[in-house]
């Protein structure tokens, strides 16, 4: 299966990816791109998260409810959107056409891979180690890691986001993160011309 754009990891800042870049499909220079998530959430740090701080969240939201309400989002609001259950990726290769990622159930060919996995360890997906470092902004007696990036990117159509992109692991700041990778991505389908999207109230 082949895809313009794969995500890898189905926390808020990979759902949030996701859901910007979904929302563009209306768009010229989007129509026709093929977007997928790989929706591994068993190690997401919201799967015991309580908040009562976040803009636009019920006090005492958990985080266990975000993930599958923001599944079932992405599924009703943008079903074009491929979400891949149950896989693990074990591998990000370089290839012609662009990426070669493989999990331990198939394979998947894309132009950009965006990893939003979280910042602990171990990490080990095969063609991403050379660019592990300590993290930047976390604790450091929590032994926390990064990709090394610059502003979300690691190498042409290669992206991170989330804490796994050196951000400290705080809801709205991952939520933007994710949302920041997806402009930049649909900037690069729309002939680098910078570009957002806002969704309109049509009444």
């Amino acid at each position: 299966m082949s895809f313009d754009t794969l995500i890898i990891g189905g926390g808020v800042a990979g759902i949030q990816c996701a859901l910007v870049l979904a929302s563009a499909k209306d768009k010229a220079y989007a129509q026709g791109k093929k977007v997928g998530i790989i929706m591994h959430q068993r190690a997401s740090h919201l799967q015991n998260a309580l908040f009562n701080n976040v803009l636009g969240l019920p006090p005492g939201t958990l985080g266990k409810d975000i993930l599958s309400d923001g599944k079932k989002q992405l599924a009703k609001m943008y079903p074009h959107v491929d979400q891949m259950e149950n896989e693990k990726v074990t591998a990000v290769i370089d290839d012609d056409a662009g990426y070669k990622v493989i999990t331990n159930k198939n394979e998947y060919i894309t132009k950009n891979v965006v990893v939003a996995l979280n910042y602990a360890k171990p990490f080990n997906i095969v063609g991403l180690e050379q660019y592990i470092e300590r993290h930047s902004r976390a604790n450091a007696m929590k032994d926390r890691i990064q990709l090394r990036n610059f502003n979300h990117l690691i190498k042409e159509g290669l992206y991170c986001c989330g804490t796994i992109a050196g951000w400290r692991s705080q809801f709205a700041i991952a939520a933007g993160s994710g949302a920041s990778v997806a402009t930049d991505i649909l900037t690069v389908w729309n002939d680098h011309i910078p570009t957002k999207i806002h969704d309109k109230n049509k009444s």
